[in-house]
């Protein structure tokens, strides 16, 4: 059974950096992508960052620059490096795992429980 944990939320002022994890255990496939998303109050879940088996990232327009998706496989943990962070980067954030054997996932399997980050102005 894949489970995933996220954890390194909380609240920050603007300007400033937080770094969130995820733990994966389980076995997700030889090849698999991963990746966080974030859901704000009243608005639709986004994708923040993607990162497949190969390293190759993705990020959305409107963290690039600012945010830093990384995973250690020795230790199942895939993270997100926050700075500069916005007050509208405040949201829930999740992370998730899929196989990516052909490709994105367009839909992703495996799902974290979320980690608050809010950010105040």
């Amino acid at each position: 059974q894949v489970q995933l944990m996220e954890s390194g939320g909380g609240s920050v002022q603007a300007g400033g950096s937080l770094t969130l994890s995820c733990v994966v255990s389980g076995y997700i496939g030889s090849r698999y992508c991963m990746g966080w998303f974030r859901q704000a109050p009243g608005k639709e879940r986004e994708r923040v960052a993607l990162i497949d088996s190969e390293g190759t990232t993705i990020y959305a327009d409107s963290v690039k620059g600012r945010f830093t998706i990384s995973k250690d496989n020795s230790k199942n943990t895939l993270y997100l490096q926050m700075n500069s962070l916005k007050p509208e980067d405040t949201a829930m954030y999740y992370c998730a795992a899929d196989s990516c054997s052909l490709g994105w996932p367009g839909r992703w399997s495996y799902w974290g429980q979320g980690t608050q980050v809010t950010v105040a102005s």
